[in-house]
């Protein structure tokens, strides 16, 4: 039963996970660092203040904190931001480098030999 559980907990999959989920920590740090330490100074330039968490109202002794809303969304939309921007739209990059023409699915196959004619010539220069 030892050796089995052994197997299980060092198989791939597993120590991949456990792998990407320090990394997405440690990248969760950063993005939050980015956002309270870089986005919302800008926030309290425009607007006043960073964190809206004293905005209250109160309706028969009940305290409604719709600041502390709208800080939590303005810092969603800002970790959104970051990791669309630095994350996401690199990937993309990299990605339409790495992928060639030739590669793709749904070419008929007459275009990906028209392209891979072109690429040989271009070769031979």
């Amino acid at each position: 039963m030892l050796q089995e559980f052994k197997h299980f907990i060092l198989r791939g999959n597993i120590v991949e996970l456990a792998v990407a989920f320090v990394i997405g920590l440690a990248f969760a740090a950063v993005v939050n660092s980015l956002v309270e330490n870089l986005v919302l100074p800008i926030v309290a330039m425009i607007v006043g203040k960073p964190d809206f968490s004293d905005l209250t109202f109160t309706i028969n002794d009940a305290v409604f904190r719709y600041g502390a809303f709208i800080t939590d969304a303005i810092q969603f939309v800002a970790i959104a931001a970051a990791v669309f921007f630095f994350v996401v739209k690199p990937m993309q990059a990299v990605m339409r480098r790495l992928t060639h023409p030739a590669e793709e699915e749904g070419m008929p196959d007459e275009e990906r030999r028209h392209q891979e004619l072109l690429a040989a010539l271009r070769a031979s220069r």
